[in-house]
């Protein structure tokens, strides 16, 4: 299993779709890598060599944020947010929908699955004595 970036790839699968297991790369950013990096996208992971293991790594390091740096700054931008106190930042701070989303219905993994059903309304008659 290489090792790039904290992460350790699946070795059966394609290159770029193994480098997708990495925080902050998708398919297109994969792919444009792998390009830069000058190897095969159709190669398997596990076909790799220590060379170009390093050429990905390299390339990684110098021109992209991944992993625990782009999670930091994604952190560090949600935290300014809350501390200038502007709307987005205080729907954040309550666990809610921030960007402009509906609440009346549709939020229940941001609420916590909250189902509040009613029934009709209308209480069973209690028994006379």
């Amino acid at each position: 299993m290489p090792r790039i970036a904290g992460v350790n790839i699946p070795d059966n699968k394609r290159v770029d779709i193994s480098l997708t297991y990495i925080y902050g790369i998708g398919n297109f950013l994969s792919k444009k890598i792998l390009k830069e990096a000058g190897i095969d996208s159709t190669k398997k992971a596990q076909d790799l060599t220590a060379p170009e293991i390093n050429q990905l790594r390299e390339c990684l390091e110098k021109n992209y944020k991944i992993e625990g740096d782009l999670r930091r700054q994604k952190m560090v931008n949600i935290k300014r947010l809350k501390d200038i106190g502007c709307w987005r930042g205080l729907r954040h701070i309550k666990g809610l929908p921030v960007r402009g989303q509906r609440t009346k219905t549709n939020t229940r993994t941001v609420r916590g699955n909250v189902r509040k059903t009613v029934g009709s309304g209308r209480k069973a008659a209690t028994s006379p004595t």
